[in-house]
């Protein structure tokens, strides 16, 4: 019999209804969470609470302070604490500077840094009242290094990266760990296979296939990232393995970025 990491914890995971989201609250739910579903999207986060017994679904916008106050209170009422949050809700809009509108640099800096920051920082009140817990953001590659024509995402990034160590070193007297990760490409995603894609080939004048090679072509390990590598280290993180790291921004790139 399999042993289950995290049986017995509570997880909220925004973003959660598809994708990338979708996977690691599933994988969440496997290890033995009960997961809070919380995504803008509601129908498709109740599809997803509903495949998973005991778990919810919960509709909130990462941007609006009220609302992720709501999530987190639903939350307690609902199970009695929040153990575990994965910040995984991001946009991304990907444009050359020049032609950048500010309202869309500023959409993107209020969804993927502001939103990141409301959600930490209602569970981090949780958590310190309990000395335990685990924060746990869902960065890029682009919190590490510069993006081509796509500065805002990768701006928000490493201002991601910049409060998560900033929070770790707050939360650390409370017993509460702090960490990212930080995936490569998801290749075969929705995300990218119905919009980076042809975002990219627009951007770079290049074809839609010439663009996945060119980011295979970037990646020692020759593939591109799957839910799974993201989701391995995620149960780790949010496990007692990982007892002594905090503030860390875990690379999962296949060696595409190494520092």
């Amino acid at each position: 019999m399999s042993c289950r990491l995290l049986e017995g914890k509570t997880a909220v995971v925004t973003g959660a209804a598809q994708g990338l989201g979708e996977a690691l609250a599933r994988r969440l739910y496997k290890e033995g969470c009960s997961v809070v579903i919380a995504d803008i999207n509601y129908e498709k986060a109740a599809e997803v609470a509903d495949s998973m017994p005991g778990c919810i679904p919960y509709k909130v916008d990462v941007t609006n302070e009220e609302q992720v106050e709501a999530l987190f209170d639903k939350t307690v009422k609902t199970y009695g604490t929040v153990d575990i949050l994965v910040s995984n809700a991001a946009i991304l809009i990907a444009k050359p500077v020049i032609d950048y509108p500010l309202d869309e640099w500023k959409r993107m800096m209020d969804v993927n840094i502001t939103g990141y920051f409301l959600c930490a920082r209602a569970a981090a009140r949780i958590m310190a009242k309990n000395r335990s817990g685990v924060i746990i953001q869902i960065n890029s590659k682009s919190g590490k290094k510069g993006s081509y024509k796509n500065s805002a995402y990768a701006a928000s990034k490493f201002a991601g990266i910049g409060f998560t160590q900033s929070l770790a070193l707050e939360m650390a007297e409370y017993g509460v760990r702090v960490n990212a990760i930080c995936p490569g490409n998801l290749l075969d995603s929705p995300l990218w296979v119905n919009s980076l894609f042809k975002q990219y080939a627009k951007n770079q004048g290049l074809t839609e296939e010439q663009v996945r090679q060119k980011y295979l072509d970037q990646v020692p390990l020759k593939r591109g990232c799957t839910y799974d590598d993201v989701a391995n280290v995620m149960v780790f993180l949010a496990s007692d393995q990982s007892s002594y790291m905090t503030g860390q921004a875990i690379n999962v790139t296949g060696g595409q970025e190494m520092r």
